[in-house]
């Protein structure tokens, strides 16, 4: 058998970052950025009053108070989106809306709340200093400013700086394109009730759906059967459309068989036996004239979603550009006793808590009983690593756990 750590290592090693695209900024969020944004122009790219107010200067409200009020006329209001030009003189007032472009020889904006609030003549009792509430031209970005950096991550704020810098569009590294493969005779579709000895496809649904999550644009591929002629075929359908392929079918038998013959046909495909438990008899291996990374997973859904977890996720996490394609890992102490397979890592589901009175994490774990079960996996939200050696582990002795926190 091959160790889990060797086989990751053959999977990591197949991780290419797409070609990057030119995108909407709409379309950019959550995507590595795959050029330097440099800015063209300042912003603000005037100055501008930051509140309501009153454009003045500030030296003629020198000495204003309560008891002794400065006096100016109102000579003007200036909207938002104003295009006319104004000039303030000595011992003026311009009414300005927050927005506004700021008067010539303006240097502060006085609240309202410091005046009369008077229209054709102002009453200030109160004095601010130059540069009060106003947005100067440039004090946030410079022209010449890198707005964006080259392989930073596109959040909310970059979109806006890159709106504000005046860019539409952003080179990014798009989505690794995902797509999922049922293979089998018994499968039908969800919408169809399944007969005798038929069971509904699970499997892609699921896969879709951890692809999705674990930032992929994704394709699920109609049902196939286990016909090697008819795997080809799907195989030949997605191969140019996408970066990784998974198909979720049998892997050992006769059946197996038909598909590993299908696969490997179209490349190298490896089904060297893995060192873990469940999940030991899958196949890796890098298909088509591009060599698309493709993974031959068994058809029950609950193994094969600890499979992507465990080897297909981070594959994706790399491809994505993420300096660290794991999950985190806490240790915390067991609720009760767990068993694993000899020579097998083992991979037990969980649910991590915390003590209330010492704050260390412990672990429940759920689902003992079958890996094949489905019905636990929405309680754990951890996954208990059982290394090679370890064939039993006691209460509260100390144990890895992969959180496996909540979409968002």
């Amino acid at each position: 058998m091959r160790s889990v750590d060797e086989q990751l290592e053959r999977v990591l090693a197949a991780a290419v970052r797409p070609a990057p695209v030119r995108v909407a900024i709409s379309e950019a969020h959550g995507l590595r950025c795959a050029e330097e944004v440099v800015t063209a122009r300042p912003l603000p790219g005037f100055d501008q009053a930051a509140i309501d107010g009153y454009a003045v200067r500030s030296v003629d409200l020198a000495g204003a108070s309560e008891a002794d009020p400065v006096v100016l006329p109102v000579v003007g209001e200036i909207p938002a989106g104003s295009r006319q030009p104004l000039r303030l003189q000595p011992g003026q007032a311009v009414r300005v809306v927050c927005g506004a472009p700021l008067p010539t020889l303006a240097d502060a904006v006085v609240p309202g709340a410091f005046t009369d609030g008077g229209a054709a003549r102002l009453r200030v009792r109160r004095g601010v200093p130059s540069a009060a509430f106003v947005r100067r031209i440039g004090e946030d970005v410079q022209p010449g400013d890198v707005a964006v950096r080259r392989d930073a991550v596109i959040g909310a704020p970059h979109v806006a700086l890159l709106a504000a810098a005046g860019r539409d569009k952003v080179l990014v590294h798009p989505r690794p394109r995902v797509s999922v493969i049922s293979v089998g005779d018994e499968l039908v579709d969800l919408a169809r009730t399944p007969g005798a000895g038929q069971i509904a496809d699970v499997c892609s649904h699921a896969l879709t759906a951890a692809a999705r999550e674990a930032g992929a644009e994704t394709a699920r591929a109609s049902l196939v059967r286990g016909d090697a002629r008819d795997v080809g075929a799907a195989m030949q359908d997605r191969l140019p459309f996408s970066d990784v392929i998974v198909v979720c079918g049998a892997v050992g038998g006769s059946a197996g068989a038909e598909v590993r013959a299908a696969l490997a046909g179209l490349g190298e495909l490896d089904t060297t036996r893995v060192a873990m438990h469940p999940g030991s008899s899958q196949g890796f291996g890098r298909l088509g004239p591009d060599g698309v990374p493709t993974f031959l997973f068994p058809s029950t859904p609950a193994t094969a979603l600890l499979l992507f977890e465990v080897l297909v996720r981070p594959l994706l996490r790399t491809a994505l550009g993420r300096p660290d394609p794991y999950r985190r890992t806490i240790s915390a102490r067991l609720t009760s006793p767990v068993s694993s397979v000899p020579g097998r890592r083992g991979y037990l589901r969980g649910r991590l808590l915390r003590d209330q009175v010492t704050r260390e994490y412990l672990v429940q774990p759920i689902g003992t009983s079958g890996t094949h079960l489905l019905s636990t996996l929405t309680d754990a939200n951890g996954i208990i690593v059982v290394p090679e050696p370890v064939t039993e582990a006691t209460v509260d002795e100390p144990v890895d756990v992969v959180f496996l926190p909540a979409p968002s």
